[in-house]
């Protein structure tokens, strides 16, 4: 192994969060139970934000960023894991309060890991990564509920071009859904097309102040957008339907009513990707195994170093970054 490796850390800067690279040894890392050789990571909203300061992520300071990672066990001291094995971690809390996949090496808990499941590489599983694994567990959610069906109307998903709804749009259209996409792209609904949507909605529709009820049209949907956006989807699903709701590149608020909730049974379901235990992780991961077209997915993907990311943050907070980004930490 080699003594000193590079890695993306955010610090304190005159009472500001600023990331900027640093090269670290394997004695500078946390005292958990598994040394990972972190071979790709991925970029999130979440990390944008973190790196670019543009909101404070990291709890606590230095922290190595990034939310995903998918690697090679170097190190064990848990049996159920050994040297050799591929992992990928999602969530946990990295970039957070724990350090992240923004580096060479990674000292991790073992209850974090996941086995890297057969049909991907570990490429293949950060071009997922938190974005693609959270709109499978929506998926998952959503089917649990048990109203929503592929011969019913049109299955929405918000903020349509990013990674979460790239994904999202591959897998309800391979698992036969009618799938409309919002964006505010018009640019991208041929690549968008691509993925299996039918129809589109311009987001500028949704982000307008609705009425409390609306003219009943989506059987269901998968909201990275929240404020406004969510609250007239809420609006607008028929009754019985169901969103669910995995992100807030919108806001964070919601200006909304119960009328939906309490006059057409609309349920609103929350995604949480960062703790969720491993039973729902590995229906998640079972659901991409089985209706994620890896073509599909190396369309919606770009491969970038490690040395972009700054750069990068910037832009998929801009809105400028379409589908996923893989980081190769090697590079």
């Amino acid at each position: 192994m080699t003594e000193h490796f590079r890695a993306l850390v955010i610090d304190d800067r005159d009472g500001k969060p600023v990331a900027d690279f640093r090269e670290l040894t394997l004695a500078d890392l946390p005292d958990h139970d598994v040394l990972v050789e972190v071979m790709f990571s991925t970029l999130n909203y979440k990390d944008g934000l973190a790196i670019s300061g543009k909101s404070r992520i990291a709890r606590r300071l230095p922290m190595v960023a990034g939310v995903d990672l998918s690697g090679i066990v170097v190190e064990s001291r848990n049996p159920d894991w050994r040297t050799g094995d591929k992992v990928v971690v999602n969530g946990w809390g990295m970039s957070e309060t724990e350090w992240g996949g923004y580096t060479r090496f990674q000292r991790l808990k073992s209850e974090w890991l996941t086995r890297l499941p057969d049909a991907f590489t570990l490429e293949e599983s950060m071009a997922i990564g938190t974005a693609g694994y959270t709109a499978a567990l929506a998926i998952d959610a959503l089917e649990a509920w048990g109203k929503i069906r592929t011969d019913a109307r049109e299955i929405l998903v918000t903020g349509a071009a990013g990674g979460v709804g790239s994904v999202a749009i591959t897998l309800l259209a391979e698992r036969g859904y009618t799938v409309t996409a919002s964006t505010g792209r018009p640019e991208a609904h041929d690549y968008l097309s691509s993925l299996g949507a039918t129809g589109f909605i311009d987001r500028s529709e949704l982000a307008a102040k609705g009425a409390a009820l609306q003219r009943e049209r989506w059987a269901g949907a998968i909201d990275s957008v929240g404020s406004t956006t969510l609250a007239n989807v809420l609006a607008q699903t028929i009754q019985s339907g169901a969103v669910a709701a995995c992100g807030l590149a919108g806001g964070a608020d919601l200006p909304a009513t119960v009328m939906p909730h309490i006059l057409r049974g609309v349920a609103l379901i929350g995604i949480n990707s960062v703790t969720v235990p491993h039973a729902e992780r590995d229906r998640a991961w079972a659901i991409l195994a089985e209706s994620l077209d890896r073509k599909q997915l190396a369309s919606m993907t770009t491969v970038e170093p490690l040395s972009r990311l700054p750069q990068l943050a910037e832009d998929i907070v801009a809105g400028k970054i379409r589908g996923r980004v893989v980081i190769d930490v090697t590079k």
